[in-house]
């Protein structure tokens, strides 16, 4: 039994996001009878469907011509180009399309060996851009050709054993053709001659990548769907408790604990039953400041933290009641939020606390965490176990949220009741409507919302209030994207 819908082949081929295929026709034909074009539409939940995209890194030694040629994919001169090595520092990453197929791309800082101080730093942010990504482009200076740090490159590659496109570039005429070719040597494969700086050859190294890139990323998080532990990130500043939280859950002295802040280098995974559960509670080095301003083994541990927090399903984020929030306790959350992970904040050393703190601590809370007011919430003592019973419950409410979806015909109902009590603001003498939507994905739950016109941050934070008072959503982000209706009637031919 075909259950899809193909009497024209409309249908059948799209990635319906977490639609099923009753519930996408019934949507796209409202799409229709609202005037929206069903490519748009389409587009629009297999954008929001998938989650994340697919990643490539761009990597080489410094002044290879890597943010040139990030520019030339993207199709705007955004990263900053100059001619002298070490421009690029930090991993920056820009969203990027294709032949219809969108995948985000990360500029690297040139990859040097044996080096030290800031350049390690960014050897460092390279290593880790090559072990986040899906696929790699290698840019090789073909004028100069194969050196021994681009041979030092090779070996990482392999070691990371991500797909690899070659690209070879100033390559400017078919004179310089025949350079391109010694990087045959580098055993990666054809190298494709490119001109980043005029976009010679760049469209047939395009079509490369999408070969090497996969539609969209495997999920490094969610053993749940096939028996596996679920995983949890422990994280925070240095000397908050993450270790002894993490001892104290398992009953025994897993992980090394010291009142020296930093004791933690590399994330640890710990395999604890908790409430007939197995969860893998994975212990991190605390986040001390910015990345690019650490150095030595704190700014690897800070990376190898952030790769923690990307595999990880729930993020438990411990904060030292005992001292005021800290601007680096409301970049953690952000880093959590901004991963898309289920969050659990835990007040640690609440045991030390007296009243006058604790009143003091919930105007903090109020004021400098707000943003995150619907993550779930835990006081406890990670060196007296006080409410350590509480810890786990509050875990199954963020993932409970963070798996939550509304089917399509609730979410119109409540947003038709919203849009008629509480119209969108008029401005320039126009008022736009929020017309239908539909919640695409989940893990975090993602929405898209279809509109007349633009509609303000104000409005969609007030829709996204809403909708956790009425569906719950406790404990996760929420993603919502807003699509306008161009022209009515601008129908799909």
């Amino acid at each position: 039994m075909n259950d899809h819908i193909d009497s024209e082949g409309s249908f059948a081929e799209h990635d319906h996001g977490a639609l099923g295929d009753a519930e996408y026709a019934e949507f796209m034909e409202l799409a229709a009878e609202e005037g929206f074009d069903l490519e748009d539409v389409e587009g629009a939940i297999e954008e929001a469907g998938h989650g994340p995209l697919p990643v490539l890194a761009v990597v080489g030694r410094p002044n290879v011509g890597k943010s040139t040629l990030v520019n030339r994919i993207i199709g705007r001169r955004e990263a900053v180009v100059e001619d002298k090595p070490g421009v690029t520092r930090d991993r920056v990453t820009y969203e990027a399309e294709w032949a219809g197929r969108r995948f985000k791309v990360v500029d690297t800082g040139g990859w040097e060996q044996d080096v030290l101080g800031i350049d390690a730093s960014v050897a460092a942010q390279a290593e880790y851009a090559i072990e986040a990504s899906d696929a790699v482009v290698f840019v090789v200076d073909a004028k100069v050709g194969a050196t021994d740090t681009d041979e030092a490159v090779v070996r990482l590659l392999r070691k990371a054993g991500k797909p690899v496109v070659l690209a070879a570039n100033k390559v400017d005429g078919q004179s310089g053709e025949s350079d391109a070719a010694y990087l045959w040597s580098l055993g990666l494969g054809e190298p494709h001659p490119i001109s980043a700086l005029h976009g010679r050859g760049t469209g047939d190294m395009l079509d490369a990548v999408l070969e090497a890139l996969p539609e969209a990323p495997a999920q490094t998080f969610g053993g749940a769907g096939i028996g596996g532990p679920r995983r949890i990130a422990l994280i925070g500043r240095p000397n908050v408790g993450k270790s002894s939280l993490l001892n104290k859950v398992a009953n025994e002295e897993r992980v090394v604990v010291n009142e020296l802040a930093g004791t933690t280098r590399d994330p640890v995974d710990e395999l604890i039953e908790l409430g007939g559960v197995t969860w893998k509670f994975v212990d991190t080095a605390g986040i001390r400041k910015r990345v690019h301003l650490q150095q030595g083994a704190d700014y690897y541990a800070s990376l190898r933290t952030a790769a923690a927090v990307e595999k990880a399903e729930v993020a438990v984020i411990l904060i030292d009641a005992s001292e005021n929030i800290s601007v680096q306790d409301q970049r953690i959350v952000t880093m959590a939020v901004d991963a898309g992970r289920a969050i659990v904040l835990a007040y640690n050393k609440w045991d030390t606390l007296d009243e006058e703190r604790r009143y003091y601590l919930e105007r903090e809370i109020e004021t400098e965490l707000g943003q995150v007011a619907w993550a779930p919430r835990v006081n406890v003592s990670a060196r007296t176990g006080r409410h350590m019973e509480k810890l786990v419950p509050a875990i199954e409410t963020a993932l409970a949220g963070w798996e939550t979806r509304v089917p399509t015909g609730r979410l119109n109902a409540f947003l038709g009741e919203l849009v008629a009590a509480h119209p969108h603001p008029i401005r320039g003498g126009k008022q736009p409507r929020i017309l239908f939507g539909t919640q695409a994905g989940t893990k975090p739950p993602r929405f898209v919302l279809f509109a007349s016109g633009f509609i303000e941050a104000g409005y969609r934070r007030f829709v996204e209030r809403r909708l956790r008072e009425e569906f719950g959503f406790e404990g996760t982000p929420i993603h919502i994207s807003v699509r306008v209706r161009e022209k009515r009637g601008a129908k799909k031919k």
